[in-house]
C-alpha cells in the first residue's frame, strides 16, 4: 500500500506521521514545492521509527511527481493555510490553481488513485477534483466532516464531563464555520441521547463552538490546526486501505441523495478499497435539514467562483 501526500507542511507531515505510525501502509511519499523540505520532514520522521515502532518508508520529494507513481491513495494538503481573520472561502482564489495542478499531475502517474482533498475551501475543491479529472466520483474523497465531528465530539464531552470514548457525533454539511451541521439529534452518550443530560440551551452552544472550531484554533495559532487533521485524514485512509468499510461523513459528489444536486458536501458515507462504497441516508430534523439546504447553497455560491 503506497500513499503520497501532497503538502509537507505542518498539515502534510502530521498526516505522513499518524498513518505511518499506524503501519498499515508500505511507503508514504511527502511531496512539496519547496527544495529539500520533504526530505528534511521525512528524513526526521523516519528518525521517529525505530522509537515509535513502525516499518512504514517515509520518502520525501520536491516537485518530482514521478516518484508518486503508483501511489494507491494520494492526499492533497498543499495550498495556503487560514490566516486569523480570513474564512476559509477567502483562499480559493490561490488554492484552486494549486489543487488543478497538483490533482492533474498525480492522475499522470497513479490514473487508479483515490483521491483525499484537505486544502480549503474543502467542498470546493473538492468539486474542482471532480470538474477537472476524470476519477469516478467514488474515487473523490473530501477531508472535512471527519475533522469537524472530532471537533463536536470534543465539545460534547467538555459539555458532558464525560470520556469522550463515552461520546458519538457527526457533522455533516459544508466545511466552513457558518455550513457546518452538529446533529445534536443523534448524538449520543453510550447511546443514550445526549438531549438526556444537556439543556437545548448547552446544546446550542456546543453547536456554535463546533462551527467554529477552526476559527478558534486559527485565531489561536496564528495558521490553521495540524493535529486533528491529520490524524482525521488518517483515519479515512485507514479505512480505505484497510477495506475497514467505516461510516465517515466526508464531502461526496450528490446525484440526488439529500435532495441535492451537482456540488460537494459532508454526508455520511462508508469508505472500503473502492473509496466511497455507499452513501448513507439518516433521517434529518427540519431543522437540520433547513440548516443543510443553508449550507449547500453556501457552497454553491463557492463554487461559482471557480474558473475552470
Amino acid at each position: 500500500m503506497k500513499v503520497t501526500v501532497v503538502g509537507a507542511g505542518a498539515v502534510g507531515a502530521s498526516c505522513a506521521e499518524y498513518i505511518a505510525i499506524k503501519n498499515f501502509a508500505s511507503e508514504v511519499v511527502l511531496l512539496d514545492i519547496k527544495e529539500g523540505y520533504a526530505e528534511g520532514k521525512a528524513m526526521d520522521l523516519m528518525q521517529c521509527a525505530s522509537l515509535n515502532g513502525f516499518d512504514t518508508k517515509i520518502t520525501g520529494v520536491t516537485n518530482d511527481y514521478s516518484k508518486t507513481a503508483g501511489s494507491d491513495i494520494c492526499v492533497i494538503t498543499s495550498g495556503i493555510p487560514r490566516k486569523p481573520g480570513m474564512t476559509r472561502e477567502e483562499l480559493i482564489g490561490i488554492n484552486a490553481g494549486i489543487v488543478k495542478s497538483v490533482s492533474s499531475s498525480l492522475i499522470e502517474h497513479s490514473p487508479d488513485t483515490i483521491m483525499i482533498v484537505v486544502s480549503n475551501p474543502m467542498d470546493t475543491m473538492t468539486y474542482l477534483v471532480h470538474k477537472s479529472t476524470s476519477l469516478p466520483k467514488n474515487r473523490i474523497i473530501g477531508m472535512g466532516g471527519a475533522l469537524d465531528s472530532a471537533r463536536f465530539k470534543y465539545r460534547l464531552a467538555e459539555a458532558l464531563e464525560a470520556p469522550i470514548s463515552d461520546v458519538d457525533g457527526m457533522v455533516i454539511g459544508g466545511h466552513s464555520d457558518v455550513g457546518m451541521v452538529p446533529l445534536t439529534s443523534h448524538a449520543t452518550r453510550n447511546s443514550v441521547k445526549v438531549s438526556e443530560f444537556l439543556s437545548e440551551d448547552r446544546l446550542n452552544q456546543v453547536k456554535e463552538d463546533t462551527k467554529v472550531g477552526g476559527a478558534t484554533l486559527t485565531k489561536l495559532l496564528g495558521t490553521s490546526a495540524w493535529y486533528a487533521p491529520g490524524a482525521a485524514v488518517s483515519g479515512l485512509v485507514q479505512a480505505i486501505a484497510c477495506d475497514q468499510k467505516k461510516m465517515y461523513p466526508c464531502s461526496t459528489l450528490l446525484e440526488g441523495e439529500y435532495g441535492l444536486n451537482d456540488l460537494c458536501i459532508g454526508v455520511p458515507v462508508i469508505l472500503g478499497r473502492n473509496g466511497i462504497e455507499s452513501i448513507v441516508n439518516i433521517e434529518l430534523s427540519d431543522a437540520e435539514k433547513a440548516h443543510m439546504q443553508t449550507s449547500a447553497e453556501g457552497v454553491k455560491k463557492t463554487n461559482g467562483l471557480l474558473d475552470f
